[in-house]
């Protein structure tokens, strides 16, 4: 039987980049294995071109149950399934989070997740176009640039923002989140700029590196509680191979928690009832389960606003606060562009820009159970977005706002009619309806296998699963919260860190703390 030293599974955000820094070592073999295929149906590398993706042969096009608080609705939940995972499929926002995320990490439990201590690694992959600061760095394998020919109407959303009270903010990554600015986009030469393509493609020719695509793993092969190797599907053929040092599980929120629950780690009592015999007994695995979710607010152009072909459609935004509590992350997130996204049944028409409001922090809690032991089968994805009237609120807030925007003499020379929600759509009970009816994942699930040392932890600090051993989780399933904004970013962050622990480096660290000063905030 083939062994290898480490067996990485999934070619995702947090796998690319584990992959690349584990065969940095001559001496260390790794087994990269992706259920999809290879990065080359062409819309992947077209900014323009990604909202096609969703639903396509390279998303694995999973479904929510129905949500009970969404009117029954079942949600797209895509997730890429195709070299690079979802980096290939997103929306290509660069966008790290807040550092009250990690330092909050931090506080639950996590020593070495503080914003001090994970800057270092967002700055190791970053090769950031406006130049190396103390925020960012430029010699990294992922090309972070300004979009480079963004659209009238989304600068006039920055300038619509200032002129209603909100500070400029051109950067997000930097000093503060808070206030209104452009975007960055993981795009290189106008181009996608994948996980894939920034840590994967440049080394394929690495004679330790074996990447297997088209390889569904059906479980992780445990010898009492030490994990030896996984068992996959490949070509119609069941393989199995063994590994020398660790498992590392990098298949995201949905599959990382269904491939333990098929490998025996979970709650004990829902493995039973599976038929799956017990190997440990950890009841938060799959449990947890957070995402951002968006509406828009989208408008006739009266002239072409077409989005250029190297941009993703979104390109403006702001953060900020809706409840005036500035010792925490901003709770409201904003996007502007010129495309239509629109809800179900609404009409497109000939140009058009969309404004979007994303809840950053919310309260529905959901979960990732098994629907059988049948590897084949999807996993059941309970959301509960909007479970609490609170978050609704705050939604009902965030398109008002938004509306006040677009009524700003900034937009006087592009304005039209309002398409969704409609003109008639006004009381705060109108919007919830609409609210429930129209609303978006942000396809940024995460939390199912989260870090901590709490009862309901599946990994420790080191991401190691608690309870087995030669087994860890490096994705975005490991964050105990969600970060504030989009979730690429951190998880290539998450990937670099892990490899440091699996390699046994000291974590990166800054010695001379920042002397952040405290900005000035807004609110709605």
């Amino acid at each position: 039987m083939t062994h290898y030293d480490y067996i990485v599974i999934g070619a995702g955000s947090a796998g690319c980049v584990v992959a690349n820094r584990l065969t940095e070592d001559p001496d260390t073999s790794v087994l990269l294995l992706e259920a999809g295929n290879p990065d080359t149906k062409p819309e992947i590398h077209i900014p323009s071109k990604m909202v096609s993706l969703l639903g396509s042969e390279v998303d694995w096009g999973y479904f929510s149950e129905p949500e009970p608080y969404l009117n029954g609705r079942k949600m797209l939940c895509s997730r890429g399934k195709v070299l690079g995972g979802s980096s290939s499929i997103n929306f290509m926002m660069y966008v790290r989070g807040n550092s009250h995320d990690y330092d909050h990490w931090q506080e639950l439990g996590n020593p070495g997740w503080s914003y001090q201590d994970v800057l270092p690694y967002f700055k190791k992959s970053e090769h950031q176009q406006r130049g190396a600061s103390e925020y960012h760095g430029v010699d990294g394998e992922l090309s972070v640039t300004n979009v480079m020919s963004p659209a009238v109407v989304s600068q006039r959303f920055v300038d619509a923002c200032v002129t209603m009270g909100y500070e400029y903010n051109p950067d997000f990554n930097a000093i503060q989140q808070e206030g209104a600015g452009p975007y960055q986009l993981t795009v290189k030469d106008g181009k996608r700029h994948s996980a894939a393509a920034a840590f994967l493609l440049p080394i394929f020719q690495r004679p330790n590196l074996t990447t297997t695509t088209g390889a569904l793993v059906t479980r992780l092969l445990f010898e009492g509680t030490r994990a030896v190797g996984v068992e996959y599907l490949h070509e119609g053929t069941l393989h199995q191979v063994r590994v020398n040092q660790e498992v590392i599980l990098s298949a995201g929120a949905f599959d990382s928690p269904k491939l333990l629950l098929l490998s025996g780690i979970g709650d004990a009592e829902h493995l039973q009832a599976m038929g799956i015999s017990v190997v440990a007994d950890l009841p938060g695995v799959g449990q947890n389960l957070q995402d951002h979710i968006l509406v828009s607010i989208v408008y006739e152009a009266t002239q072409d606003v077409h989005p250029a072909i190297t941009s993703n459609g979104v390109e403006a935004g702001l953060f900020l606060h809706s409840e005036g509590n500035l010792d925490v992350a901003p709770d409201l997130q904003f996007f502007c562009g010129p495309i239509q996204f629109l809800p179900p049944g609404y009409a497109p028409c000939d140009s058009g820009f969309t404004g979007a409001v994303s809840l950053t922090r919310f309260q529905n809690i959901g979960s990732v159970s098994l629907r059988s032991p049948n590897p084949k089968d999807t996993p059941m994805i309970r959301m509960n977005y909007l479970q609490s009237q609170s978050d609704v609120q705050k939604l009902v807030a965030g398109i008002k706002l938004m509306r006040q925007l677009f009524q700003t003499s900034a937009f006087d020379e592009f304005r039209g009619k309002e398409i969704a929600p409609g003109v008639d759509v006004q009381s705060d009970e109108a919007l919830e309806a609409y609210i429930r009816d129209a609303c978006s994942t942000e396809w940024h699930p995460v939390g199912t296998c989260k870090m901590g040392i709490d009862p309901m932890a599946v990994v420790d600090p080191e991401l190691r699963v608690h309870g087995v051993e030669g087994l860890r989780v490096v994705d975005a399933s490991i964050m105990p919260t969600i970060t504030t904004g989009n979730t690429n970013a951190p998880t290539i962050m998450i990937g670099e860190k892990a490899a440091d622990l699996i390699k046994g480096r000291m974590p990166q660290t800054i010695h001379n703390k920042f002397n952040l000063q405290t900005p000035a905030h807004s609110s709605i």
